[in-house]
């Protein structure tokens, strides 16, 4: 119920931020002309929804993955039983249709830019926005499960989503649109009605996730492991670990 209830929460709102910065008519596109600026900004804005809603009441219940990518390299890390990652990423897109149905509430504004679903730039091949989404998907877990498994650095992980999205969106989004997020992507294309590509907003996040469950077990590496299921970690976990 968590895991729903913060990807709901997570695409509501993070889609929101999508809307009023790209809508047409939009406050965000008057007050910030410069659209490379925004998409910074949308980044940050919607990895900050990801990191509040981490160290809220609902995210110290479930770890606060609201990303099937991200459940699945916990998985693959051997941090979750297959049964409750199954769970986890089927709770995972229901809360993202629920969290886009209320974006229709956005109306010409929403409509005109597909409720915020992600789609590829034009021109763009469809291998070529796998790779993209593989690549953001690695290095948005990179960035979090390299944070989360410093004893001195993971209760500051949530800290981290809005400055590696901030970068990721500014410099992918025309590629694939920057998702690294199956859920993210899945509800708004159902609330829209357009197309969901399977192989560019599913296999390419997951690739990102076998990527780094790859790299992280070559030991010349010497990538730090994390030691839970989570992106949120108490303080007092962290002291209890430090002093035995």
């Amino acid at each position: 119920m968590a895991e729903f209830i913060g990807t709901a929460l997570l695409v509501f709102l993070g889609v929101s931020v999508v809307i009023l910065m790209f809508g047409q008519g939009s406050p965000g596109s008057k007050l910030i002309p410069a659209e490379g600026l925004r998409l910074f900004l949308t980044g940050g804005l919607f990895g900050s929804v990801g990191a509040l809603i981490a160290v809220s009441p609902i995210g110290r219940i479930s770890g606060a993955h609201i990303n099937p990518a991200v459940t699945l390299a916990f998985w693959l890390e051997g941090k979750l039983a297959w049964r409750d990652a199954a769970l986890y990423i089927l709770a995972q897109f229901a809360g993202s249709v629920v969290g886009a149905v209320p974006l229709l509430a956005w109306g010409h504004m929403g409509r005109s830019v597909a409720f915020g679903a992600t789609q590829p730039g034009p021109d763009v091949p469809v291998w070529f926005a796998i790779l993209g989404e593989a690549g953001v998907t690695f290095l948005l877990i990179l960035a979090i499960l390299t944070t989360a498994a410093h004893l001195r650095t993971r209760r500051f992980t949530p800290l981290v989503l809005p400055a590696i999205m901030s970068l990721l969106v500014w410099l992918e989004a025309s590629i694939s649109g920057a998702s690294a997020n199956p859920a993210r992507s899945f509800g708004p294309a159902l609330v829209a009605h357009v197309p969901l590509e399977p192989w560019i907003y599913i296999v390419g996040p997951s690739l990102g996730s076998v990527l780094y469950a790859g790299l992280v077990r070559i030991e010349a590496v010497r990538l730090p492991r994390a030691t839970a299921a989570r992106l949120f970690h108490f303080h007092m976990e962290a002291w209890r670990a430090d002093n035995p």
